[in-house]
């Protein structure tokens, strides 16, 4: 309930004023016809208050009655300013109108001969969403209502769909639990069951599991394939990123390294583990291997009271810090550069171009990269990967795609 005391206490402050007035009017006509001005004066000053009064009154309740608790979340885009207009090599946009030109390769690149890349994601789906087909908790993204369920499948398609078109030739693994029976039936789409512990609050330690089990199943296979002279590279990542550029390139330009991470100038959590890539080689698989059963050991003795989120990075992290003599102060420069841990070499490449997340390209990226080359809708920004695709499938034109998920990163969705 608002309060009236204000009103009271402006009134009770002009009592001493009406008393002077009355014993004026007393005194004679004279004394009246000299207060008649401040008389409409005061009759104008309790107008505008009481006007006052009500409006502000009106405002507080009817922002009472639009503020809903909990209610912070977006059910459509929000359009807002893009950051890094004006700053060098940096995506500029009128709108969702790129007013400059993304440093991109042809999406119809071929890799070499006898050389691919492949990626890998940890996905399932749970019973609680799988009921999602049938319940009444459903979002629309343009002329589509998604379920639970719908959502989840969707987000998985999409991550499909632009790798697709920037890497049309790479294989796609879904590590996934062989109890959700998860089928995607998409050309060089492999659907590749490990068991293990996929609760939402297990999920990111069964991540780094799967990842192991993958490669060791990868160096079951090594030899037959070297025989066929074939070699894959692998990228392991979230399934929420989008792949908007060729990055096979990393294989080539950086022959030398077994395993690469992204890094970004984040003090706690410099390492993000939503992208990873491991050389296809017999040394780089092992390597990547071993790196990995560290980053393993560190997480379920350190890091298990943050199982369900962070975990894996806070031992990512770690590791890499507690093993590698270097000055951490690197991260602060987005420049890739390579480090040794023991005999495994690590190339470090910077988050703003292999691993750009749209909140912080609004603010520690200061805007988008031209050459960015993996956008990652972490967090609640998964309407804006449904978005983003929608409108480069009518249009075709990424530059605008991104200057449209540039201008609306900032805002929390309820995707």
């Amino acid at each position: 309930m608002r309060k009236e005391e204000p009103s009271n206490h402006r009134l009770a402050g002009t009592g001493g004023m009406i008393m002077r007035i009355r014993r004026a009017m007393c005194g004679g006509w004279r004394g009246f016809l000299l207060l008649l001005p401040l008389l409409v004066f005061l009759s104008h000053l309790f107008s505008v208050l009481e006007l006052h009064h009500h409006e502000t009154g009106a405002v507080d309740d009817q922002r009472l009655k639009e503020k809903k608790p909990g209610q912070n979340k977006f059910d459509h885009l929000v359009l807002g300013p893009a950051a890094g207009q004006g700053l060098p090599d940096r995506l500029q946009c009128r709108g969702i109108k790129a007013l400059n030109k993304t440093r991109h390769s042809s999406a119809a690149q071929v890799s070499d001969s006898g050389t691919s890349v492949a990626f890998v994601s940890v996905f399932t789906v749970y019973n609680s969403t799988l009921s999602g087909r049938l319940n009444s908790d459903s979002v629309t993204v343009g002329n589509v209502t998604y379920s639970k369920f719908e959502r989840s499948m969707t987000i998985l398609d999409k991550y499909i769909r632009f790798i697709r078109v920037a890497m049309p030739q790479s294989h796609v693994y879904i590590l996934t639990d062989p109890a959700s029976d998860l089928r995607v039936g998409k050309e060089r789409v492999i659907t590749h069951p490990i068991q293990g512990q996929y609760s939402r609050e297990q999920l990111m330690l069964q991540r780094i599991r799967s990842y192991i089990a993958f490669l060791d199943k990868r160096l079951e296979e090594l030899p037959k394939l070297l025989e066929n002279g074939q070699i894959t590279h692998y990228i392991f990542t979230d399934s929420d990123i989008a792949v908007i550029d060729d990055i096979s390139q990393i294989f080539h330009e950086y022959p030398n390294f077994h395993l690469a991470l992204t890094f970004r100038n984040n003090r706690d959590q410099p390492l993000n583990s939503g992208f990873i890539a491991v050389r296809g080689t017999q040394e780089g698989i092992q390597r990547a291997r071993n790196f990995l059963l560290e980053v393993l050991k560190a997480y379920t003795t350190r890091y298990m009271k943050a199982s369900r989120m962070l975990g894996d990075q806070l031992a990512l992290a770690w590791v890499v810090k507690s093993q590698m003599p270097f000055d951490s102060r690197r991260f602060t420069n987005p420049v890739a550069f390579m480090e040794t841990m023991n005999t495994t070499s690590i190339l470090f490449l910077p988050c703003a171009i292999y691993n750009w997340t749209p909140p912080e390209g609004a603010g520690q990226f200061h805007g988008m990269p031209l050459d960015v080359k993996v956008v990652h809708f972490k967090g609640s920004r998964k309407r804006l990967m449904l978005e983003a695709w929608n409108y480069f499938n009518s249009s075709s034109n990424m530059a605008d795609t991104l200057c449209l998920i540039l201008v609306s990163g900032r805002t929390k969705y309820d995707f």
